[in-house]
Formats: structure tokens, sequence, C-alpha cells
């Protein structure tokens, strides 16, 4: 592994144009996600399906509006 010197003589051999892609790349390195590993939003598909087993959707959906219309 190189030391801080000896890259920056490295740095110093290149050409200006060189050094501005050096810059770009480095300024991309600092501003890519932390996450080594993207996640996708479809990747929740199903989480908690548990749950709902056995429960009727509209029967659920009636007894949420029953609820509402008996709040003060």
């Amino acid at each position: 592994m190189l030391s801080l010197s000896q890259i920056a003589a490295e740095i110093r051999s290149l050409t200006v144009e060189e050094r501005k892609q050096l810059i770009s790349l480095i300024v991309d390195s600092l501003t890519e996600p932390q996450s080594e590993e993207e996640h996708n939003i479809l990747e929740l598909e199903g989480l908690g399906a548990e749950i709902w087993q056995g429960i009727d959707a509209q029967e659920y959906v009636h007894q949420l509006r029953n609820e509402w219309d008996q709040r003060p």
C-alpha cells in the first residue's frame, strides 16, 4: 500500500486533465450511498402477511368505519 507522500508524488506526475479526472473520481466516491447493498422497495412485498391471515378485508374496513362513526 502506498503512503500519502507516495500518492502525492504520483499525482504530481499526472497531467492537469488527469488530475481533474482524479478529483472528480474522489468527489464521486464521497457522495455515493454508504450502504454497500442497494435495496428495492419490492423486497418488502409480503412482509407481515401472516398478520392478516384469516382476516376478511371488507369486514375489516367496515369495522374501521363503524369505529370512526362512534367517536365523539
